[in-house]
This record gives structure tokens, C-alpha cells and sequence, in this order.
């Protein structure tokens, strides 16, 4: 396989780069992810319960008050900070199977 020069500046011709927050938006989103797995995965009936209440929402609020039906708050920085804790972890597995 061979590169040409013009390869080097493949980044810069990808429209949605240039969108605001488009990087944010997707780091949000696996924070959400993560925080609202987690609680479902290590909590009981009522985590669960909150979030099938998630998932009935469907579109009908704003996506951060969806994630508050369901016990996510991301208005806070508790769940940035605990996806930040488990991606540090994932790489501590990572360095101990490399």
C-alpha cells in the first residue's frame, strides 16, 4: 500500500470535524452511556424500572432530562468523571494484557 502526499491532509476534508462541539457530543454520549449502564447493570428493580421509564420517554423531553428519568444526571460532572474512571481502567487491563 502506498500513501500519497495528499493523504496527510485526509483529516481536514471531513466536514462533520467542523460542526460545533461534534467531538463533545460524542464523549456526552459515552459518559451517558456509561453511567446509565452501570446503574442498571449494578443496581436492582428500581434502576431498572427507571430505565424502561428512559426508554418509554422516547423523544419526548430534551435528551438531559430523559437521562435524569433514569437516573443520570448529566448536568453534573459525577458521570464525565466515572467514565473517565472506567476508560482509566480499561487502559490499566489493556497494559497488563500487552
Amino acid at each position: 500500500m502506498t500513501l500519497e502526499p495528499e493523504s496527510d491532509l485526509e483529516g481536514l476534508r471531513i466536514p462533520h470535524f467542523y460542526r460545533a462541539f461534534y467531538v463533545y457530543k460524542y464523549a456526552t454520549g459515552l459518559s451517558a452511556a456509561i453511567a446509565l449502564s452501570r446503574r442498571v447493570l449494578d443496581g436492582g428493580v428500581s434502576e431498572r424500572e427507571d430505565y424502561l421509564n428512559f426508554l418509554k420517554s422516547g423523544g419526548s423531553r430534551y435528551p438531559i432530562e430523559s437521562l435524569k428519568v433514569a437516573g443520570v444526571d448529566m448536568s453534573k460532572p459525577e458521570p464525565v468523571k466515572a467514565a473517565l474512571a472506567h476508560f482509566a481502567k480499561l487502559v490499566e487491563e489493556f497494559k497488563t494484557l500487552i
